[in-house]
């Protein structure tokens, strides 16, 4: 249901068309969806892609077969085998039929029949293993490329991933690579035993009568033309296909996602006639694919009935002019069927080889998407710190042109507390994203004991950072698996300790299973709060040197924080911290309070001082005062039991 004045939003409607009927320029063009709030351009993703059987892509899809060669030359040898033995079967029938059987020779015949069995069943081993073979072969690599893709990902800074889209990158990982898949194990093998059962049959016939052999050479032409004409059609309407499918899949995890927003503001209807509208458009592509496929592969096979019969009429005609062989003619129709079939396989197996080469080309544009800065693993590590932390001149922007930072200039002492505070938009949560090096500064330097983030590797700084976000975000798991992502070498009986030092052991253990409680996807199964000690637990867990705190206390109720508060104090105790808080309660106790303005240090000294001056953080005292005096009545109110 939609809300009051808000109609049902519907997927928009194509002008019917007669069938058969040519795509017209509106069913070719994207559409723009305009939903209220929601609102989506189709042309999102559209990118220049591969239209074709591009070399270079090949090239690089079989580079992940090198460490499998063993099995890929196997391989390649029994589809060599199997090319060859099709035809010979083939052939073995023409000549069984032609010869003892024309002679009625019932012992040549049975012998005959006896030996081609034989063979027969050579064949069906070799098939499989080819078969076999081909399969592993493919999921070799399926598991080589997602591995790659996964190490790849997990390298790349966070700007990557908040400019795409989380649906994106599993389609890479899905349907993309799985398009691959098909093209390794069926694609190539299948369209070289079909190739090559094609040139031996060729030679056969040649052998056999090369003026009729000319009659066939003389058709190729014809078959290329077909190929020709449909070969730009549908490498494009098959990388529309595969963009479009991406587009659904971001579309739904989204919405997935999002769920509760779009529940709680009534949008059901409009996000759904969102989603309708991606959903048409993909079946619009994948129609368009269609229709194009379902014209290419009845026309090759009927050129090669068409063929056939002009075979016959040519060979028939010579044949009673007594100028080729009856039993010439036999086999050569026999092989001239193993000229013809393959070739609706050999087109099937092209419009999988564009699907493939359009998962490919968008695998390897994010693969080929090199990271913000260099590869770290020939950077030295960050030795153990004393905690000194020094900004100097740091600059920074997410985007070019949009700066939030300008030329902050900050040193932390070790074991000094830094609170930063400033309203909204300020840059305190960038400055600690800056010393998390989840991203880089523009200009300027950060420095933990005189070295320099920029030449030190991030895993080793991180292994010294206890990180507390204001998004907390657990992973599917028990409590304890989550908390142990700290120190997985952490033993339980040390998290409880930790626990007990934080004093919200009594909470956890207040869970269904205590620490072992199961907890869902993004941590549901406990509330918000629930979530924050979790939280909380996992940087105090990892003994850290250096603390971040982004709004660590701000989804616990008040009672809970001012437990917190107390602990606070004894675990940053020697350990310098840098605390983004807007509680007064919080920054109260800070060695130094930084006061952000605009992404520019205004102003910076103890509380005291910044009060006695009067000046930007004075006003913002008040402001938080008067905002704190309902919860601090709450936190020292008598609680009726």
């Amino acid at each position: 249901m939609s809300r009051a004045g808000e109609p049902a939003v519907e997927p928009p409607r194509r002008p019917a068309k007669q069938p058969g009927a040519a795509p017209s320029a509106a069913d070719r063009a994207p559409i723009d969806v305009n939903l209220g709030l929601a609102r989506v351009s189709l042309e999102d993703e559209q990118e220049h892609g591969t239209r074709k059987l591009d070399l270079d892509l090949v090239r690089r899809v079989f580079a992940f077969t090198r460490p499998h060669a063993r099995k890929r030359n196997a391989l390649l040898l029994l589809v060599v085998a199997r090319s060859i033995q099709l035809p010979i079967l083939t052939w073995s029938v023409g000549a069984i039929i032609s010869g003892p059987v024309a002679r009625r020779d019932a012992r040549a015949t049975v012998l005959s029949v006896l030996g081609f069995a034989l063979f027969a069943l050579v064949t069906a081993v070799v098939f499989h293993f080819r078969a076999r073979l081909a399969l592993e072969l493919g999921e070799a690599v399926v598991f080589d490329m997602r591995d790659r893709l996964e190490r790849h990902l997990l390298r790349m800074p966070m700007s990557f991933f908040v400019k795409t889209k989380v649906g994106r990158l599993i389609g890479r990982m899905t349907s993309d690579i799985d398009a691959i898949r098909v093209a390794v194990q069926d694609v190539v093998f299948v369209s070289t035993v079909q190739l090559g059962t094609m040139a031996v049959a060729m030679a056969l016939m040649a052998h056999a009568h090369w003026p009729l052999f000319l009659v066939v050479v003389a058709m190729v032409p014809v078959f290329w033309g077909l190929i020709v004409y449909f070969h730009r059609r549908l490498g494009a309407a098959h990388q529309r296909a595969q963009e479009s499918f991406s587009r659904v899949t971001a579309t739904l995890a989204e919405s997935v996602t999002g769920v509760r927003v779009t529940q709680g503001f009534v949008r059901q209807d409009i996000n759904g006639g969102l989603f309708r509208a991606l959903i048409f458009d993909h079946s619009r592509y994948n129609m368009d694919a269609a229709r194009h496929s379902a014209a290419f592969l009845p026309l090759l096979e009927f050129n090669g009935q068409l063929f056939l019969a002009v075979l016959v009429v040519v060979g028939g005609y010579q044949a009673l002019g007594g100028a080729i062989d009856l039993r010439v003619l036999v086999e050569f129709f026999f092989l001239a069927n193993l000229l013809f079939n393959p070739i609706p396989v050999l087109g099937n197996q092209y419009n999988q080889a564009l699907t493939a080469m359009a998962g490919a080309e968008r695998l390897f544009r994010v693969l080929d998407r090199e990271p913000d800065w260099p590869d770290e693993r020939e950077l030295p590590p960050l030795p153990p710190v004393r905690g000194r932390v020094a900004l100097e001149g740091v600059h920074f922007a997410y985007d070019p042109g949009k700066p939030v930072l300008h030329g902050i200039d900050l040193v932390a002492e070790p074991g000094q507390m830094i609170a930063l505070v400033g309203h909204t938009g300020s840059g305190k949560s960038s400055i600690l994203n800056l010393l998390a090096k989840l991203y880089r500064p523009t200009a300027g330097s950060i420095t933990i004991d005189g070295h320099d983030l920029a030449k030190t590797s991030s895993a080793s700084l991180r292994a010294q950072l206890g990180l507390v976000l204001q998004s907390n975000f657990l992973f599917s798991g028990t409590v304890l698996d989550n908390v142990r992502l700290g120190n997985l070498g952490a033993t339980e009986a040390a998290i409880r300790d930790a626990a007990r030092s934080l004093d919200v052991l009594d909470l956890l253990d207040a869970l269904p299973d205590g620490l072992h409680t199961e907890v869902g996807e993004r941590g549901t199964g406990l509330s918000l709060g629930q979530r924050q000690i979790v939280c909380f637990l996992r940087a105090m867990v990892a003994e850290p040197r250096i603390v971040l705190l982004d709004e660590a206390t701000s989804s616990v109720d008040a009672l809970t924080e001012a437990r917190l508060q107390a602990a606070l104090g004894r675990l940053l105790r020697g350990r310098t911290s840098f605390v983004v808080a807007h509680r007064l309660s919080t920054i109260r106790h800070a060695d130094r309070i930084v006061v952000l303005d605009h992404g520019r240090l205004v102003e910076q000294g103890t509380h005291a001082e910044l009060l006695a001056r009067g000046g930007v953080f004075a006003a913002l005292h008040r402001e938080l005062a008067h905002e704190e005096e309902p919860r601090a009545a709450l936190a020292t109110s008598p609680q009726e039991g």
